[in-house]
């Protein structure tokens, strides 16, 4: 009998097969993208490990950078200061008593002043938005009996106030682009509530002006005595910030620079009035860092009528005179077509390529311009994804250049790089100078220059003369538009060593230190000092005013470069 056979296991159906396969995969998928995710984050990790290493070594490559020719024109300066000299002021000047008072008053004033520009360190406030350091400067004018406009000429943040002595001492106001100027323009920048003559009013009856918006009563007791003949000079102050580092460019120092030389006169007028025989005038002024303030306040109405200008500069030296480098801004816009990078590049016009194409042609055009040229540009965009033909592309640049006239040429010869860029990569291009108005070169008056070396020798400084500090070691300030206008001078005085550049963290902590409280008294003595000496030496008044006419006189400003 045969034996029966064991059953045969029933066959899967076919779609359970399917399913179960299905899974398998998916199964299998999944340890191979836990295993792929594993070599992923291993390879983060091992990234990780290693991108400090590279990142140090990078930084180390990158940050060294040759000072050899920092220290050669290190070994050039110490050469010329071993035989360099000011030769001084050729002028009279204010009598010895005279400069005795006035430094005795500055000195009065130097506990507040210093809490001031203390002060105005620990609240920085940027370009145009100066509200509470203006406010403060006002209050302490305010504290001396001294009413001041704030918000004047065009800008909010900007200050006026103006004293006045008696004539008689000087004489006549010396010819010259502020006698020239004076009148309705010179009225109008008064002030409103001040008289035609633009004097300082609501003084009381000794003659000294203590600012501006009294009643016609007031205007007639504080002007006795002065008239539109006599010299008028001004003392700026600027007290804006650079954004994150401060006051890295010593504003706070300026600030109380001006102002304390300002309440020195004011101080000395008012206890005699024929001491201070002419009008001083305190300017506030805003928005210098990046910007071009002082070009608005003059579009304003600020400088007519003024016979100069004076303000200081803290620095790693003391120099009477340095080189300041004329400023304009320049944004290009280059316009292409579209395109796959890769199935049509030839039916786009590359936007990113002209602005490459100007970038070489800047860099390549700087062997052939003067060594005081400066050329600075960035490329602000150039496309979103390298799939993309960029059909835009934007450069931002400063044009530096020592004297007006080779500003304007050197920006001629930017803007046909610009354009020569555009025409070889077949694209448009827009070419936009100057979003806030250009910063002019600094035109030193040589005469009044005299009168600041003496009032700071006096105070056991002894600045050096122009070309001892290398003119290649130059920025740019707005005090430039000033000083094609008006006479005027834009010293600048030692708080730092040598080493230690504006615009950084490092000036900014100096900016506060036993060096800077010095330089803020030195500065107001030695501002007040030339102001006295220019109203009471006709001789230097009218070298000055000379000095200025035989340079060229004034420009116009607005559009020189038109």
């Amino acid at each position: 009998m045969a034996t029966p056979s064991a059953p045969r296991p029933e066959s899967p159906h076919p779609e359970a097969q399917h399913t179960e396969a299905r899974l398998e995969a998916q199964r299998t998928e999944a340890r191979l993208e836990a295993q792929r995710t594993e070599a992923r984050l291993e390879a983060q990790r091992t990234e990780a490990r290693l991108a400090p290493e590279r990142t140090e070594a990078q930084t180390t490559e990158v940050s060294t950078v040759s000072t050899a020719f920092l220290r050669q024109l290190d070994d050039e300066r110490e050469s010329a200061m071993r035989t360099a000299s000011h030769p001084g002021s050729a002028f009279d000047g204010a009598d010895a008593a005279l400069h005795d008072r006035l430094e005795e008053l500055v000195e009065a004033d130097r506990s507040e002043m210093l809490d001031l520009m203390l002060d105005l360190a620990e609240h920085p406030e940027v370009a145009f938005e100066e509200h509470r350091s203006a406010r403060a400067i006002v209050d302490v004018l305010a504290a001396h009996g001294i009413e001041a406009q704030l918000g004047v000429h065009g800008l909010d943040t900007a200050i006026r106030a103006e004293i006045s002595g008696m004539s008689g001492v000087s004489g006549t106001r010396p010819a010259g682009p502020g006698a020239a100027g004076a009148g309705a323009a010179g009225a109008e920048s008064a002030g409103p509530g001040a008289d035609a003559s633009g004097v300082g009013v609501g003084a009381d009856a000794s003659g000294v002006g203590a600012g501006m918006g009294a009643d016609a009563a007031g205007a007639g007791a504080a002007g006795a005595g002065v008239g539109d003949d006599v010299p008028t000079l001004a003392i700026l102050s600027e007290y804006d910030a650079l954004p994150v580092v401060g006051h890295g460019c010593g504003h706070n120092v300026i600030a109380v620079m001006g102002l304390g030389a300002f309440l020195a006169l004011a101080a000395l007028a008012k206890a005699d009035p024929s001491a201070v025989p002419g009008r001083v005038v305190f300017l506030g002024t805003p928005a210098e860092e990046g910007h071009t303030g002082k070009e608005y306040m003059a579009r304003n109405g600020a400088f007519d009528g003024l016979d100069a200008a004076v303000m200081a500069h803290p620095y790693g030296y003391d120099l009477a005179d340095q080189v300041w480098l004329g400023r304009r801004t320049l944004t290009v816009e280059f316009h292409g077509h579209t395109a796959h990078a890769s199935a049509q590049p030839f039916m786009g016009r590359n936007a990113l390529d002209a602005a490459s194409l100007m970038y070489q042609g800047i860099g390549l055009m700087r062997q052939q311009t003067p060594p005081s040229d400066r050329i600075h540009a960035v490329i602000r965009e150039g496309g979103d994804r390298a799939s993309v033909v960029p059909d835009y592309a934007k450069l931002d640049l400063y044009v530096r250049s020592q004297r007006p006239e080779t500003l304007k040429d050197l920006s001629s010869r930017v803007e046909d790089v610009a354009r020569g860029a555009a025409l070889m990569a077949g694209v448009g291009v827009s070419v936009n100078w100057d979003q806030h108005p250009p910063s002019l070169p600094v035109r030193t008056n040589e005469a009044l220059t005299g009168s600041w070396v003496q009032a700071q020798r006096r105070r056991g400084r002894d600045p050096l003369p122009f070309g001892v500090v290398s003119p290649i070691l130059a920025a740019s300030t707005d005090f430039g538009n000033v000083s094609y206008r008006i006479p005027g001078i834009h010293p600048v005085i030692r708080i730092a060593p040598p080493e230690v550049a504006l615009h950084t963290r490092e000036f900014a902590t100096l900016a506060v230190s036993e060096d800077a409280r010095a330089a803020a008294s030195d500065g107001a003595y030695g501002l007040a000092a030339t102001v006295l000496d220019a109203l009471h030496d006709p001789q230097l008044a009218t070298a000055m005013a000379a000095e200025f006419e035989e340079a060229g006189g004034a420009i116009d400003v607005p559009s020189f470069f038109d």
